[in-house]
């Protein structure tokens, strides 16, 4: 197929970024939710192959795992290949690998197709800087929060939405068929991405892949702006997965709500969601720095109104939608303060934020069990507070953020 030769200027000029844009949101919301697909099916999944529940533990593990390793390994390429033809590379891996985990006749099986999954899947990171580009110059930004916002509000919607329709899917139809419909409608997607979307080749002096890898490290410490943003975003990630993995003890010893009642309160989370484009809408009118710091403030906040939940179930449940829409408002702003700098190197500014984030979020599950075990619920709160107070203090330390950042590339080559 000849790929249309649709530059980013000309998409905006034909009025067609929008539905782009819509597009890329719709790739971002079912790319994200084959990744959490698993955990609602461990247990049909356990009965079906014969074994344990807490060794299928080990598929959504893997599917976590693999999508972290995508994350690092494979979205920098975006920053030195054609983006259209990756993506549309990812989206056809990941739906065989989809079929994979329908047909999986073992739980070794399951478990390898599981990471494959996520290994295929980091198209979120991917699309959300295709988004921005195909709007224009990123660092012009007039338009980035918006776009970025607008983005990842379908991320989350997948997130949500992929535990629900799994669940009922596998009641009615069973856990294969939950794979198996996943797998057609990631290839339909990549159907509708092959005909819809323009190449964005590689930005002008783009460097090798492996140039690209080796290029993470010195760009995370040339530039001040890229530590200050991705490390306050790890400090927020400490305070996040504190909370998700604590909160399941607080729910199950203190209101007596087992794990299906802990999945459907999550659902408060969709809050999140709806309001992410308006964070995005936020930097771009009051500024970035004052958007992140105000989320960040927002993220503290909602611990201050968690504290009470460890009593009352009604602070919980607020608690909870402050603290979420501060957490997912503020990547917007992040990402978007991201975007704002040289377009050439968007998707390893991308790669390196994600990287910080699910390594904090990583340590605050740790963490969170560690304050529960010393102090219950008032520890758990003291350390998330601590760590969201943490990552607002980096957030809005003075930067150099004028110029462009130094050669990050391997060779040198611009």
């Amino acid at each position: 197929m000849i790929e249309s030769n649709v530059s980013a200027g000309q998409a905006g000029a034909s009025g067609g970024v929008r539905r782009l844009t819509l597009l890329l949101t719709a790739t971002s919301a079912v790319t994200a939710a084959n990744v959490y697909l698993s955990q609602p099916l461990m247990g049909a999944a356990a009965a079906s192959l014969r074994a344990g529940p807490g060794a299928l533990a080990a598929v959504p593990t893997a599917t976590q795992a693999g999508y972290a390793a995508g994350i690092l390994l494979i979205a920098p390429a975006g920053d030195s290949h054609g983006r259209r033809r990756l993506i549309l590379g990812l989206c056809a891996g990941s739906a065989v690998a989809l079929a994979g985990c329908a047909l999986a006749p073992s739980l070794g099986w399951l478990v390898v197709t599981g990471f494959a999954v996520g290994l295929l899947s980091p198209v979120p990171q991917l699309v959300t800087p295709l988004a921005v580009a195909l709007a224009g110059d990123g660092r012009a930004g007039a338009a980035a929060g918006r776009i970025v916002g607008t983005v990842q509000g379908g991320l989350l919607t997948g997130v949500l939405a992929s535990r629900a329709y799994s669940g009922s899917l596998a009641e009615l139809a069973g856990w294969r068929t939950v794979f198996g419909c996943s797998c057609l409608l990631t290839l339909l997607l990549a159907l509708v991405l092959r005909r819809a979307l323009p190449s964005v080749p590689a930005a002008a002096g783009a460097t090798s892949y492996r140039d690209t890898l080796r290029s993470l490290p010195r760009l995370f410490l040339a530039y001040p702006p890229v530590r200050r943003v991705t490390v306050a975003g790890a400090l927020v990630g400490i305070a996040f997965g504190a909370f998700w993995t604590t909160l399941t003890f607080l729910l199950e010893q203190r209101y007596g709500i087992g794990p299906t009642g802990t999945g459907l309160f999550g659902l408060v989370a969709a809050a999140s969601a709806l309001l992410s484009p308006a964070a995005g809408r936020l930097a771009d009118r009051v500024g970035r720095r004052g958007a992140s710091a105000a989320l960040t403030g927002l993220v503290v906040a909602g611990w201050l109104v968690l504290l009470p939940g460890g009593t009352r179930f009604w602070w919980l449940a607020a608690g909870v939608v402050v603290l979420d829409v501060g957490v997912w408002g503020g990547q917007a702003v992040s990402q978007t303060v991201l975007f704002t700098l040289d377009p050439r190197i968007h998707n390893r500014l991308n790669t390196l934020y994600f990287t910080f984030r699910f390594l904090g979020i990583a340590l605050g599950s740790l963490v969170g069990s560690l304050a529960w075990a010393a102090g219950g619920w008032p520890a758990v709160v003291g350390a998330g507070t601590a760590a969201a107070a943490a990552g607002l203090v980096v957030g809005v330390l003075p930067a150099r953020d004028g110029g462009p950042p130094a050669p990050v590339s391997g060779s040198g080559r611009h």
